[in-house]
């Protein structure tokens, strides 16, 4: 996000971003740090609201200062198509705490929602076909993240032999989904990142993404 920020604010563009990725992004943070307040109030809310911040004031830049190098023809994904997954999914698999319904059902939404959020981004780059260096960088080192994330979790789950996907209290199927989700966000992300190192291996500075 704060590198997104920089692009925005030094180069004045917009063109390779996902309004629609940046709209859902903001989503998932504003109700994480919502249940973070409640529940957590830590360094992670902290960042949280830093990160949300600096996504409205993205947001902000690419729908009213920069809209004329926001091609919005290529970004095109059906929002629905990932918003109703994740409320269903969170309806019926969410923690169990002692904070309520909705703080369980919003948290496990944004955890599901966060595991989808950049699939419009990667939507759009399809349609472009031409991914500049800075939104391709950007993409990769998110992958990277994802990529330590679920190793964390795996290293977890070997080092408590499964234990951790059972913790008490916070319902017998939570952590296996949520473990499933950070999955499917390193696996979303993984074939872009074959394709980003294959580029960077050719030595060629714009990205060609596959049709």
């Amino acid at each position: 996000v704060f590198v997104f920020v920089l692009y925005v604010f030094i180069f004045s563009l917009c063109t390779g971003l996902s309004l629609r990725s940046q709209g859902l992004t903001a989503l998932f943070l504003a109700v994480r740090l919502f249940c973070s307040v409640f529940m957590e109030a830590d360094i992670h809310t902290m960042l949280d609201f830093a990160s949300l911040v600096s996504t409205l004031w993205v947001i902000y830049m690419m729908w009213f200062k920069l809209k004329a190098t926001y091609v919005k023809e290529l970004d095109n994904m059906p929002l629905y198509y990932l918003l109703i997954p994740s409320v269903v999914l969170a309806l019926i698999v969410k923690p169990y705490t002692h904070y309520g319904f909705m703080s369980e059902f919003l948290w496990a939404f944004c955890s599901y929602l966060e595991a989808v959020s950049v699939l419009p981004q990667l939507r759009l780059m399809q349609n472009a076909k031409m991914i500049e260096p800075f939104t391709s960088h950007y993409v990769f080192a998110l992958g990277i993240a994802r990529f330590l994330a679920c190793a964390h979790w795996i290293i977890r789950v070997i080092e408590t032999r499964g234990a951790y996907l059972y913790i008490a209290g916070s319902g017998y199927f939570w952590f296996p989904v949520a473990f499933l989700a950070e999955m499917v966000q390193t696996f979303i992300l993984a074939d872009f990142c074959y394709y980003y190192v294959k580029s960077f291996m050719a030595g060629q500075l714009v990205m060609r993404m596959p049709v």
